[in-house]
């Protein structure tokens, strides 16, 4: 039988698990090992694949405070990597995120480990966030995947955690120019913060506003996934699946087995 992990990364009710990198060289808090981050990715990975996890996605998490973008070439260089030792040993559909906000970078990442997608922080509009204001360029990505010839989706948010629109607008409107304006092949709607809730209501709206699938980017849980899946495609999860739901500490199998379990028979009602 065909495992079903391997089919498309965005169909109805997958569900990716997030490799947070330990800071990377060049960074405030680098322990001064690219070993270590190997190491601590891979183990990640393990538990994620192990646990059933539909597909990964790796981030620069660590790396705070964060560029705008411009990822330097070291981190990039390290991100693929790291990335195309996940993509070789889970042999899972892989993702990247180059914080904050670089998607030329994690394009290049991408087609080079044989990812299947990329998020965008800021794809479309203007945002005002921890970095000062992020304008999406939505024309540059689209032309850098096209001129790279990689069948590579792009994951859009649609008002992004830690961060405000510049100028205000209902989610509807910016969840169609991501999509019909700005090519994206699927949205992500989070909540306020890192680990914060993702409101049910703005995710029936963004799903309401467009035919691309709509995913929960942020906190999701063993307990809030069968009412999200009934809401939108699919989910990114990260905290929850950690030992103890800490963000910074290694992931759990047992979390993972858990909220895939749940995800399944979720997605098996709502089919």
């Amino acid at each position: 039988m065909k495992d079903q992990r391997l089919l498309h990364p965005l169909r109805h009710g997958a569900i990716i698990g997030m490799i947070h990198l330990l800071p990377m060289p060049g960074t405030p808090r680098y322990g001064g090992s690219v070993q270590q981050i190997l190491d601590h990715a891979m183990a990640d990975a393990e538990a994620l694949r192990s646990g059933g996890i539909d597909a990964m996605m790796v981030e620069n998490y660590g790396d705070v405070p964060f560029r705008k973008s411009g990822l330097e070439p070291h981190t990039i260089a390290l991100m693929a990597l790291v990335a195309a030792e996940v993509k070789r040993t889970t042999q899972l559909p892989l993702g990247i995120n180059a914080l904050r906000n670089d998607p030329l970078a994690a394009l290049g990442i991408a087609a080079a480990c044989g990812g299947a997608m990329i998020r965008v922080n800021v794809h479309t509009a203007a945002m005002v966030t921890d970095q000062g204001i992020i304008e999406g360029n939505a024309r540059g990505t689209i032309d850098y995947r096209t001129t790279l010839g990689v069948a590579v989706n792009v994951m859009a948010d649609v008002s992004v955690k830690h961060a405000l629109p510049l100028v205000p607008f209902p989610i509807e409107e910016l969840a169609a120019d991501a999509a019909e304006r700005g090519l994206a092949d699927a949205l992500i709607v989070t909540g306020s913060r890192t680990g914060a809730g993702v409101a049910l209501e703005e995710l029936r709206r963004t799903r309401g506003a467009t035919h691309a699938p709509v995913f929960a980017g942020s906190g999701v849980t063993n307990a809030t996934i069968r009412d999200i899946l009934a809401e939108c495609d699919g989910a990114i999860v990260g905290s929850w699946l950690k030992r103890d739901g800490n963000v910074a500490a290694p992931v759990d199998t047992e979390r993972v087995k858990r909220l895939m379990e749940v995800a399944r028979q979720a997605s098996i009602t709502l089919q």
